[in-house]
Parts: C-alpha cells; structure tokens; sequence
C-alpha cells in the first residue's frame, strides 16, 4: 500500500469510513481522517482507535482498504478471516 492511496481516502470529500486490512487478516477501521496519523518518511501510521489506544502500521504490512457500505461505523478492533 502507499501513503497515496491512502492519503486519497483521508482526504475524501465527503469522507466515508473505511477498514484498513493488515496481511496477516486482522482489520482496523478508520472513522475519521483525524484518527490516522503518519510518521515523517510515510512508511508508518498510527491508527486511533475507539478503546483510546493506537495501533501503529507498517504501511507495507496493509493489503487493501475497503470503504464501509453508506458509511456505518465499527466497534474496535476485528480479528476476521
């Protein structure tokens, strides 16, 4: 993934929440452009989470990002598949 695909979803008008998905399955959502920050060289995030912690991501760990139908929000953290 690079930070231009994801800087395309971030920056959305309007934004629509979407879940980022990580290689090894798990799933973070996104609900708001002010809950991802990035680390100077674009490499990796953190994600604020609703539990008040952040995850942090290796962007090259991030396999697709997928926008949630009519926008409808997630509780926390997913461990599908």
């Amino acid at each position: 993934m690079t930070i231009h695909k994801l800087q395309k979803m971030l920056r959305a008008q309007p934004f629509q929440p979407f879940d980022l998905y990580l290689a090894d399955g798990r799933s973070l959502p996104v609900d708001h452009p002010e809950f991802v920050g990035q680390s100077p060289t674009g490499r990796t995030i953190g994600i604020g989470l609703k539990d008040e912690t952040i995850e942090i991501v290796d962007l090259l760990l991030v396999s697709s990002l997928k926008p949630r139908p009519n926008g409808s929000q997630r509780r926390g953290r997913s461990q599908s598949k």
